[in-house]
């Protein structure tokens, strides 16, 4: 229940993808979305060099394509994790996370406590973070 909030975001941007020809499938309890809209979003909406491959809100994923799911579900099912841990925080969270890796002179994204996690859970083949 802690993570409906962002979920409902993710929710939001789901309906958008399926009503201009997304599709969506659920795995791992994880509403997964791809196409329409969202490879827009994705592309040009992130404040992201080249735009992101995926974004996790709660408990859905939205990815460019899905073949982009693939490749990155283990790295967003932690930013799922993430996101049931930090509740309504997660997004006001993360986004402080990268203004705080800019101040200290480092990428909004490779900077990012969230994503550092991420990426070291992944290679230890974790959902969780330490």
């Amino acid at each position: 229940m802690w993570a409906v909030p962002t979920s409902l975001l993710g929710l939001v941007a789901a309906a958008a993808a399926l009503l201009t020809g997304g599709r969506a499938r659920v795995e791992q309890g994880v509403l997964e979305v791809h196409g329409g809209v969202t490879r827009w979003l994705l592309k040009s909406a992130v404040p992201i060099a080249g735009g992101a491959t995926a974004i996790t809100l709660g408990h859905v994923v939205l990815a460019r394509s899905p073949d982009a799911l693939r490749r990155t579900r283990a790295h967003e099912r932690v930013h799922v994790r993430q996101c049931e841990h930090w509740g309504p925080f997660f997004v006001p969270a993360y986004l402080a996370a990268s203004c705080w890796a800019v101040l200290r002179g480092r990428s909004a994204y490779a900077g990012n406590w969230f994503e550092r996690c991420a990426f070291d859970a992944v290679s230890r083949d974790s959902a969780e973070c330490e």
